[in-house]
């Protein structure tokens, strides 16, 4: 079970041991935080699962797509290592990534 060290807004981090399978998102909002709003449920329309990730990881990511590209361009708080989550798959050679969730726009 892949292992994903997660950063709140505030600063806090915590381990989270992740069901290889599932998006970062479902992830994210089954561990209790709140704080990603993922209003869109996972269907990448609405940016609100907005988090950056670690950029050693960032080879083991899918690309990114065009709509995942423009929605994150509406982001204020959007950097290079920008994703959104609900795009990212866990699996077990995600182990150990870290993950900020990024400033509510």
């Amino acid at each position: 079970m892949p292992e994903i060290i997660v950063t709140t807004r505030e600063g806090a981090t915590a381990s989270l041991n992740v069901k290889a399978g599932i998006t970062l998102m479902e992830a994210l909002r089954d561990g209790g935080y709140d704080e990603l709003l993922a209003l869109c449920g996972g269907c990448c329309s609405c940016a609100t699962c907005h988090v950056y990730i670690d950029p050693a990881f960032a080879g083991k990511l899918p690309k990114m797509s065009e709509d995942e590209n423009e929605l994150l361009d509406s982001s204020s708080h959007r950097h290079e290592t920008s994703r959104l989550s609900c795009q990212i798959r866990v699996t077990d050679a995600l182990d150990g990534m870290k993950t900020t969730i990024a400033p509510e726009d």
